[in-house]
């Protein structure tokens, strides 16, 4: 992953995944949005399963790319059998890709078997991927000072995001706003991830006064000195906060954009006409509560001494 090509897969990845499940909750919200109900995974016409296999799929490739197709001699290992030192960043990253890869394969199994807890354990199973991943960026074994750091620092934020409002969604099952700030969480990931792809293995990307250096087997951008060191960490949160910016008009217009399409296909019922109803209900509610208690009064005073007299 300590590359280009190592940060635009997983975050086209990402990218896709937050865009799809942007457009279904949004869908879903607009057409039912009295009755609507989050769902971890959207099944496609064709294919049921298609968003879980492109997740497993890609993340079996992504493990295999990682610790057998990118080290030098195709395999992770040491010749003693141990982890060298430059290859721990690719077992982080492949048992990031092995958590989303569980999820996946639950996902399918869960919808199979239909439990009480499907819906619950699904979304738990993928909360605990995004917690797995939140760990190992935090302590992961690359740079966390130089801009590197920086850029890692600002994506665990986004993935906080991500474990929290997953988990919320456990609870608060037809929020409609939680699903759309996961969605818009792990679309960012991705974007981000992309971003970091490009600003930090491209030369010509480097801010100034900093430089591409091998390290431990992979590049990381170095700076001459603090103040170009620091200006190159406010330079990449200039970019985190452009970028939020223009996601949050994006995922907005985006919403309005299918609230206009479909918005039309659902009956909708005028607040006054609808206050209205619930205020004559009410009334027939007491009207026939203060008769059946009129009945009952009436019942008790014709005692069966009243009768024989």
């Amino acid at each position: 992953m300590g590359s280009l090509v190592g940060h635009l897969a997983p975050g086209f990845w990402f990218l896709l995944k937050g865009f799809w499940h942007l457009l279904n909750h949004i869908k879903l919200h607009v057409q039912n949005p009295k009755t609507y109900h989050s769902l971890p995974w959207f099944p496609s016409t064709k294919i049921r399963y298609l968003e879980l296999y492109v997740i497993m799929v890609g993340c079996s490739m992504f493990i295999v790319m990682e610790l057998f197709i990118g080290p030098n001699r195709h395999q992770p290992f040491d010749t003693d059998g141990t982890i060298p030192s430059n290859h721990l960043h690719t077992f982080e990253h492949s048992l990031i890709s092995l958590a989303f890869l569980v999820y996946g394969a639950f996902g399918i199994l869960l919808d199979k078997f239909v439990p009480i807890a499907q819906y619950e354990l699904t979304h738990l199973i993928e909360g605990i991927a995004f917690g797995q991943q939140l760990l190992l960026f935090h302590f992961h074994s690359a740079d966390h000072k130089g801009v590197e750091g920086q850029y890692h620092m600002l994506l665990q934020i986004l993935i906080l995001i991500s474990f929290i409002t997953t988990l919320m969604g456990i609870g608060y099952q037809k929020s409609f706003i939680v699903s759309f700030i996961r969605s818009i969480s792990v679309l960012f990931q991705g974007l981000w991830l992309i971003v970091m792809g490009f600003m930090l293995w491209t030369r010509s990307l480097i801010p100034k006064g900093c430089f591409l250096n091998l390290e431990v087997g992979h590049h990381v951008v170095r700076c001459h000195g603090e103040e170009a060191l620091e200006r190159a960490k406010s330079l990449v949160n200039f970019q985190f906060c452009w970028y939020l910016i223009w996601v949050t008009i994006f995922a907005v217009l985006i919403y309005l954009a299918i609230h206009k399409i479909y918005a039309g296909n659902v009956d909708y019922q005028s607040v006054t006409t609808y206050d209205l109803e619930k205020v004559h209900e009410n009334i027939e509610a007491q009207r026939k509560l203060c008769e059946s208690q009129s009945f009952l009064v009436m019942k008790k005073s014709f005692s069966p001494v009243d009768m024989e007299e």
